[in-house]
């Protein structure tokens, strides 16, 4: 384990350029979800807005098919927290190290809380690299530019392209949490955690509301504590 304390800047800089691989699955997936705004009948100023806004892609792809069959605002709004759980979960594990800033600032910071932005800070926490809140701001920033940039190019490029959803560009977001999580596998228990987890979201995928995402969570760290337990 290593410890660093950097500038602002610094921190700054290594959760942007720690993020930066990781736009290989974010940029396509911005881009499909910009392909269908459209055809979901979402305007293009309302599809651009919703990146700019809310900001969660999974809860964004949901939305759409929601608003595309008709669903009521409430109903929308329930099933979207739903899916959006595991940030309370993300929001959980960071709180040890975030409990020292003042609570705007935390508030601040996690509207730029994804998945790969959760990746890099906990890394950087694990590594012991301070100030984590430049860390999680430089990876969040690069993370949003590019959700929002993409959601607009692809809002364009769903104009002039046909079937562009179609392409399988979705499979490159595949490839970024796997990216993701396996250099974090490091122990055992680490290891069952993620084997478990992903065989339950696998055998719970037909499951509504992505139930089957948070089973595969509450599995995954249930066999992961029990074999530590036993160890």
């Amino acid at each position: 384990m290593t410890s660093s304390t950097a500038t602002f800047g610094q921190a700054f800089k290594i959760g942007a350029l720690e993020t930066l691989p990781l736009q290989m699955g974010v940029a396509p997936f911005a881009l499909i979800f910009g392909t269908l705004a459209g055809p979901a009948g979402l305007p293009p100023w309302a599809a651009l807005a919703m990146s700019v806004l809310v900001y969660a892609g999974s809860s964004q792809f949901l939305a759409l098919s929601l608003l595309a069959a008709g669903a009521a605002l409430p109903v929308i709004i329930f099933t979207t927290l739903i899916v959006n759980l595991r940030h309370a979960l993300y929001s959980a594990t960071l709180q040890l190290p975030f409990s020292h800033q003042p609570f705007l600032r935390r508030a601040a910071l996690a509207f730029f809380l994804t998945d790969e932005t959760f990746a890099v800070v906990q890394s950087a926490a694990s590594q012991q690299i301070a100030p984590l809140d430049a860390v999680m701001f430089g990876s969040g920033l690069v993370n949003y530019t590019t959700w929002v940039s993409f959601t607009a190019l692809g809002i364009v490029l769903g104009q002039n392209i046909p079937e562009l959803q179609h392409w399988g560009l979705e499979f490159a977001m595949v490839a970024t949490f796997t990216g993701i999580v396996v250099p974090l596998l490091v122990t055992r228990a680490q290891v069952i955690c993620a084997v478990v987890a992903g065989a339950t979201a696998l055998l719970a995928h037909a499951l509504p509301y992505k139930l089957g995402l948070l089973l595969a969570v509450l599995f995954g760290v249930s066999a992961a504590m029990h074999f530590r337990e036993k160890a």
